[in-house]
């Protein structure tokens, strides 16, 4: 597996970040929040929102130094408020590599230790046999499949629910 560090978003990384996210094949898998294409005043408000949290739920991948993507952990309220939605996405010259699987799996360990959750969950399409398969790696267990809620390119989805319970 290559080498990666899961820390903090920096305004430094606003290059990287452009570079990488720019990819049309990273945001059809992503909800629409994330933008194509993929602009510096995109990436500028996104570092800013990032790094708004004490502590950060929101982390940069970084290969060989540089943000080459992103994972975060997104706590829920009112009755969902023991659950957290984890997301992420990597650049593609490292997809089939083992990062991101790793990166899930030291972001629920961060979630756990940080939030007073019991949950983790992710929602992947139905069609991203890559992601499914990461957080089934991750520990992660299909919950759940409904057919075509998601609404994505002119397209239905199918959303699957995977979801990873805090050990006793």
């Amino acid at each position: 597996m290559m080498n990666f560090k899961l820390r903090p978003w920096t305004i430094e990384d606003l290059d990287s970040l452009v570079r990488y996210a720019d990819n049309f094949n990273i945001a059809r898998n992503m909800a629409d929040v994330f933008p194509h294409p993929y602009t510096y005043e995109k990436g500028r408000t996104f570092i800013e929102m990032a790094t708004q949290g004490d502590p950060p739920n929101i982390l940069a991948i970084a290969v060989e130094g540089k943000a080459a993507g992103g994972i975060g952990i997104h706590p829920q309220h009112d009755i969902y408020r023991k659950n957290a939605e984890m997301g992420y996405w990597l650049a593609e010259p490292f997809w089939g590599k083992g990062i991101i699987t790793e990166a899930i799996r030291q972001m629920v360990d961060y979630g756990f230790s940080n939030w007073n959750i019991t949950r983790i969950y992710a929602r992947p399409f139905g069609y991203n046999i890559g992601s499914q398969r990461a957080l089934e790696k991750a520990g992660f267990v299909l919950e759940a499949k409904l057919e075509k809620t998601f609404y994505k390119n002119g397209k239905y989805l199918d959303e699957l629910i995977y979801a990873i319970r805090r050990p006793d």
